[in-house]
């Protein structure tokens, strides 16, 4: 399939999921241009506010190819990735993103994830989202296990 059709399945996805009542949202995942994975929204339906369309074509994607890395691969997904499902097509390590509508289109129909870039801009002191940590001495064992594990499985 050419870029183009690729593009235009993930409309279709994200159409008809309006039409099945879930957000206008729709992604594939294709390899040497055949389809691996395809996800729709899926947040009010699951009760699962990651359950966005990249977000599940990745877990699909992962699954049908038994693999955590998804190297070899492109993502289309109807509209800018907000910065979740960016940051999970980084660890899954896709190649290329193309999308359709842009952040600013989602902004202008209730969808804005401005305010999480903006946050992340910001001292975490000053972030709206209040952390802190705790108990870093004990968390620290995982960590220097991983560190000594001879077996482990890098990602």
């Amino acid at each position: 399939m050419t870029k183009e059709e690729l593009m235009r399945e993930a409309i279709r996805l994200s159409v008809e999921n309006v039409a099945h009542g879930g957000g206008p949202f729709g992604a594939v995942i294709a390899r040497k241009g055949e389809i691996v994975a395809t996800g729709v929204n899926r947040v009010t339906h699951d009760c699962d506010p990651t359950a966005h369309a990249e977000i599940c074509a990745i877990r699909a994607a992962a699954a049908a190819l038994g693999t955590f890395h998804l190297q070899g691969c492109e993502i289309y997904t109807s509209c800018e990735p907000c910065p979740m499902c960016l940051g999970a097509i980084y660890w899954a390590h896709i190649d290329k993103v193309y999308y359709g509508n842009t952040k600013t289109d989602a902004q202008r129909i209730g969808f804005d994830d401005s305010f999480i870039y903006d946050e992340l801009e910001l001292p975490a002191v000053e972030r709206r989202l209040k952390s802190e940590g705790l108990l870093r001495d004990e968390a620290l064992r995982a960590f220097e296990e991983w560190t000594d594990k001879a077996d482990k499985v890098e990602y």
